[in-house]
């Protein structure tokens, strides 16, 4: 083989195997994905965010002083520096309504800054984990602080005592939630801490890879995460469901989306072939919760995969995770914009886990492009 022809990916990387980890796996065909040698559906409906946390970023479940020590630092590291939360407000007055994952894209740099995060080449394994146990503490802070100012309301302090779910929901209403929506959206926060080398969690690792600060890979996360055929999508998975509106409306309206080459938010996905074992969970979270919209989403959830299957013979078109997590979160009276930004505050811990797996090695990504222009002049 002329080895100064590099080999060519198929579109997206599809099937290329890019890296090694110990993170965990995403098994498409099987329906099943874990957590380093865990079950992650398993650990979302036994375990606590925190003790699943420390697994990720320790590499095993904590006793039970390894997890008050690891909760404690999660507390210290979810009080924000006076410095950023002078420039907070003007942070929040920015861009769209739905332009969270921007604002925080912009605040998780300057935290960056201000706290002089150093480079992860020649950084001891320690200092990038506390640099990342500090993005960790203080994402859900900064999310929900920018949703407060911008909706003039003062933030709130995270409350440790209630749990990551718990806290967040507090932080987003400043209501006191209940032991149900606790339940439920810590069993979506814990499903959603890692997927595999995701867009995001690629671009996490790239950026780690050249050596640079956690808050830069964080960023590079951050802002591919936001796109719309990413984490994007719980929010516009429920939009979907106001628009059908009722299931008699359903096949026809998939109709009109495919026929317009649309796509069809909350299904499908680009590892699995059969359920996505996140969706059947929270199907389950919400079933257990009940009420007119989860009788809704349930039946058109039905009368969607029948259309799909009509329309697109072949095509192995299931129910993913952004179906019912719009569902859940709905029910958990948490903002449709803030939809996308709780599911990254779970995936924060995910890429801390790749980032701290990448900053062991030194050899930088550096993939080849195939020239398809015009011929250049000699």
């Amino acid at each position: 083989m002329d080895q100064t022809q590099p080999l060519i990916a198929p579109p997206g990387l599809k099937g290329v195997v890019v890296a090694d980890t110990t993170t965990g796996d995403v098994r498409g065909s099987e329906g099943f994905y874990h957590f380093r040698e865990h079950s992650a559906v398993e650990l979302a409906q036994t375990r606590s965010f925190e003790d699943v946390c420390h697994l990720m970023l320790e590499g095993s479940l904590p006793t039970a002083e390894q997890s008050a020590a690891l909760q404690a630092k999660l507390a210290e590291a979810a009080v924000l520096p006076h410095g950023l939360l002078e420039v907070l407000l003007d942070i929040a007055r920015s861009g769209p309504d739905r332009g969270s994952l921007a604002r925080l894209r912009t605040a998780v740099s300057h935290l960056g800054a201000l706290e002089h995060f150093a480079p992860t080449y020649g950084a001891s394994p320690d200092r990038v984990r506390a640099d990342v146990l500090r993005m960790v503490g203080a994402v859900p802070v900064i999310q929900s602080a920018l949703f407060r100012l911008r909706n003039g309301e003062a933030p709130l302090p995270a409350r440790p005592e209630l749990g990551a779910a718990g806290s967040w929901l507090w932080m987003l209403t400043g209501q006191e939630p209940t032991d149900q929506h606790r339940r439920a959206i810590t069993a979506y926060l814990t499903s959603t801490i890692d997927h595999g080398f995701s867009a995001s969690t690629f671009a996490a690792r790239v950026v780690t890879s050249s050596g640079a600060d956690v808050a830069s890979a964080m960023c590079a996360a951050i802002g591919t995460f936001g796109g719309p055929l990413h984490g994007g999508a719980p929010d516009r998975a429920l939009d979907s469901l106001d628009e059908i509106g009722s299931p008699d409306r359903a096949r026809a309206w998939v109709r009109e989306k495919v026929g317009a080459g649309e796509r069809i938010m909350g299904f499908g996905h680009a590892v699995y072939t059969v359920l996505d074992p996140r969706a059947a969970m929270l199907r389950a979270v919400a079933l257990e919760m009940g009420g007119p919209l989860v009788d809704l989403a349930v039946t058109v959830e039905q009368e969607v995969i029948a259309a799909l299957a009509e329309l697109k013979p072949g095509r192995e078109l299931h129910t993913n995770v952004e179906y019912y997590a719009g569902v859940v979160m709905e029910l958990c009276g948490i903002p449709r914009e803030m939809f996308t930004p709780t599911f990254a505050t779970a995936r924060v811990v995910g890429w801390g886990a790749h980032i701290l797996e990448q900053a062991q090695d030194t050899k930088i990504f550096r993939p080849a492009a195939r020239y398809v222009g015009p011929e250049p002049t000699r």
